[in-house]
């Protein structure tokens, strides 16, 4: 086996909102091989979102494989609405830094 970074295998991992009270994100692959060994590894699966992010599994609204689009997506609620008082991030642009460090054991 060899330890990867997610961001080493992903084409695209990303975040934005998704409404007020939501933000998505967004790991996409470029090619259906990759995208099924990361999905077999276990790596990225609703755990892993609540320890990268400290949050509780209530917090995430949907984790979805997506195979069409050889892509994982997940949706977790925000802590406060967007742009209210406190909101470091109104977009929901920069959270998806935790992932770009993720080992991948391949």
């Amino acid at each position: 086996m060899t330890s990867y970074k997610l961001n080493q295998l992903a084409k695209t991992i990303r975040s934005k909102n998704a409404g007020v009270n939501k933000i998505t994100f967004d790991i996409i692959f470029r090619d259906q091989e990759t995208y099924q060994a990361v999905k077999k590894s276990g790596a990225l699966s609703r755990q892993t979102v609540c320890d990268l992010y400290n949050i509780s599994d209530e917090r995430i609204s949907d984790f979805v494989e997506y195979d069409p689009g050889l892509a994982i997506k997940f949706t977790i609620y925000r802590q406060r609405p967007s742009g209210s008082a406190g909101d470091g991030d109104i977009f929901g642009a920069q959270q998806y830094a935790p992932l770009l460090e993720l080992p991948v054991e391949l």
